[in-house]
């Protein structure tokens, strides 16, 4: 499968893209630090495991809030200066983090500095969905992700080479001093970003006189439709991905009797699994529908991760099947972006995306909880995998609960302004069943 469509991009769709496929990867560079530095961090500054998963959490919640507070604003006064802010606040915090000397200073920078990775990435999202052509939304919006990937890869690969010249009581502050660094090149990027034009026709019309939509009103009846089964779909993805990616280092090393090195092998295949899926994704999604992707990608992982840790396989079988997990998942995640930028119309989109995202990466984080707590009566590796399942399932039901709107044209006439009845609102844009066959006096009206 070439990639063909980075050929077919305008100028500023790439800069588009590349603007936001930087802020991906500062944020998975950023975010991953603490996971690598946890060991470091014990040692030096005595901080216990329960208080480094108090650490993640802290992050988590503030990602959740983060993206939906980023959403809200980005309604308001536009993606590119909330983006812009959202970099230079985690570059503020990442600095924050290397001065730090002691776990309750480090859990408040921590907390704070995740506001910051949810905002980025819910309103980059929205950016690049509404930057780009319907027909390569998918695609493009999708592969933007891989940055995650990316991210993951450069602070892996950092951490030997930083403490190969610095001692850790040095060498961790190094690293989270690092962290700024992406973000001034990302910034350079962005000042030749323009702000979406669709952004920007809502923004003329409010000033003309258009009533500014609350961001309540993803709440009420008329998208509750696509707010709920929205979040339930990003809580099944990434409650699913979560469990897994928390859990999977523990599982190789206690349970499949893995030497580190050979662990760290086993996880570079789930990483360059990450950084194929949502070139995947986009590909399929584009063609086959979102819905269609969604429900093909869960059933997929649900065969992938039935084998690798409910089954006893080999360790080749093993390999191959963590690299297929990273690869179906980073797709899975990929998806949501498009997908809600196409749902909520454009007064609202930013806050609706953020919320169901951010939102259901905050339910999510429940999952590695529910792993801990099954595996007291049960293997890790069966209790990996009822959690992980039980989150497939339920993103399997929410996605087939929305509607299909792949490809659509999302500066159609903002279609929360229409009557909550309105077929536009979320109707299957290739569907000539959907077409509003009511007469025009009845439509406009």
């Amino acid at each position: 499968m070439k990639i063909v469509w980075y050929s077919e991009l305008t100028p500023v769709e790439r800069r588009t893209y590349w603007a936001c496929f930087g802020g991906y990867t500062l944020d998975s560079l950023d975010s991953t630090m603490y996971a690598l530095l946890a060991p470091v961090l014990i040692t030096i500054l005595g901080i216990t495991k329960t208080e480094i998963g108090v650490l993640a959490m802290a992050g988590l919640i503030g990602n959740a809030v983060g993206g939906w507070m980023a959403g809200i604003v980005a309604d308001r006064f536009g993606r590119v200066a909330v983006l812009k802010f959202t970099i230079l606040w985690v570059a503020l915090f990442s600095l924050l983090a290397a001065v730090t000397s002691g776990f309750h200073a480090l859990v408040v920078v921590r907390a704070l500095q995740g506001l910051g990775y949810g905002g980025e990435a819910a309103v980059g999202g929205v950016l690049i969905s509404e930057a780009v052509r319907p027909y390569l939304r998918g695609r493009v919006a999708a592969s933007v992700q891989s940055g995650f990937a990316v991210g993951y890869a450069l602070s892996t690969a950092l951490v030997p080479i930083v403490f190969n010249f610095f001692p850790e009581t040095i060498g961790w502050r190094v690293m989270f001093v690092i962290g700024v660094v992406p973000a001034f090149l990302v910034l350079m990027i962005r000042q030749s970003v323009p702000e979406s034009g669709i952004y920007e026709a809502a923004a003329s019309a409010r000033r003309a006189g258009r009533k500014a939509e609350p961001f309540w009103e993803i709440f009420r009846p008329a998208h509750l439709r696509v707010t709920l089964p929205g979040l339930l779909l990003a809580t099944g993805v990434f409650g699913g991905g979560f469990g897994m990616s928390a859990w999977l280092p523990t599982y190789l090393r206690m349970d499949l009797h893995l030497a580190a090195a050979s662990m760290a092998g086993y996880l570079a295949m789930g990483i360059t699994g990450s950084l194929i899926g949502p070139f995947v994704s986009g590909f399929i999604s584009d063609k086959i529908g979102r819905r269609s992707s969604f429900v093909l990608f869960a059933v997929c992982e649900t065969v992938v991760v039935g084998l690798l840790l409910l089954l006893q396989v080999g360790p080749k079988a093993t390999v191959i099947l963590i690299f297929f997990h990273g690869t179906l998942q980073s797709g899975f995640a990929a998806g949501l972006a498009p997908t809600f930028a196409e749902l909520f119309a454009t007064n609202v989109r930013a806050s609706g995306s953020g919320f169901c995202i951010t939102g259901g990466r905050g339910f999510g984080s429940i999952v590695p909880a529910a792993v801990g707590t099954l595996s007291i009566v049960m293997p890790l590796g069966r209790a990996m995998g009822i959690a992980a399942l039980a989150a497939f399932a339920a993103a399997i039901v929410a996605a087939l609960l929305l509607p299909e709107r792949s490809g659509a044209d999302l500066d159609d006439g903002n279609p929360t302004e229409q009557s909550p009845q309105s077929d536009r609102l979320c109707a299957p844009v290739h569907d000539p069943h959907s077409l509003d066959l009511r007469p025009e006096a009845e439509r406009v009206g």
